[in-house]
């Protein structure tokens, strides 16, 4: 008896899509991710407001070489939209950073005591404080920045999940570019620090959207009903949000 011995001839697997194209245009050169969707059925680019990236999304099985050329045919309108993103603002010595949605000028204190913190003059000039040494201040505000956040979050869940008779399970902070909170269905609610930078109403309104899914998991009519008792100035957050959103993302 003869035994044969058959193996199959495997496809060899197609070479994986670069990381990344770079889109040339007037002399500047856009670097441009790319990024394979199952349910994506044609080419897309798209420019995030919030941190400048660019990315080339493409059908799972679309050739990849098209998809390339299709970013490099639009290097133009990449360029539009890059141009139209508020340039960022490093949160250093000399900046000026909103604050609950006062503009705060940040003065370096070497030789303070202390570590950060507001001043608000006679002539209505604020100013965020920060001493010690240049390269621990950038550090130093973020910190303040966000223990000023979670304060302020804290209080209005609380005022808001007694109104409701319900309880959160845990209040994280985060740096999220696509939601400025969440809800889990434990109960644990997620926010952006970045809410500190927006108006009082507008990080009230936030605190009160996620407090609202704890009791209603959805965006039906009625969950926007308890939104809306809870905060009264929702419409007016949502259109600030809308018009001055992306712009918190600057301050880096």
């Amino acid at each position: 008896m003869i035994l044969g011995l058959r193996t199959r001839l495997r496809r060899p697997a197609p070479p994986a899509d670069p990381i990344h194209v770079d889109v040339a245009h007037a002399g500047e050169v856009f670097r441009v991710a790319v990024r394979r969707a199952a349910a994506a059925r044609r080419f897309t680019l798209r420019v995030s407001a919030a941190t400048g990236d660019v990315v080339l999304t493409l059908p799972a099985r679309a050739d990849f070489a098209r998809a390339a050329d299709f970013a490099k045919r639009h290097g133009g309108w990449i360029a539009a939209r890059m141009a139209k993103l508020p340039a960022a603002v490093d949160l250093g010595p000399g900046a000026v950073v909103p604050i609950r949605g006062h503009n705060h000028h940040i003065e370096h204190r070497p030789r303070a005591r202390g570590t950060v913190w507001i001043e608000t003059h006679e002539n209505g000039r604020c100013v965020l404080a920060v001493a010690g040494a240049a390269e621990h201040a950038h550090r130093r505000i973020l910190d303040f920045l966000k223990r000023e956040a979670k304060r302020d979050l804290e209080a209005a869940v609380l005022r808001h999940t007694t109104r409701l008779g319900k309880r959160a399970a845990k209040i994280t902070l985060r740096d999220t570019t696509s939601r400025w909170g969440s809800c889990s269905a434990a109960g644990r609610l997620n926010f952006s620090w970045r809410l500190i930078l927006a108006p009082s109403f507008v990080l009230d309104y936030l605190a009160a959207h996620e407090v609202a899914h704890l009791k209603e998991m959805n965006h039906s009519p009625r969950f926007w009903r308890l939104v809306h008792l809870l905060a009264p100035r929702t419409d007016e957050a949502e259109a600030w949000l809308k018009r001055h959103g992306s712009a918190l993302h600057r301050y880096r």
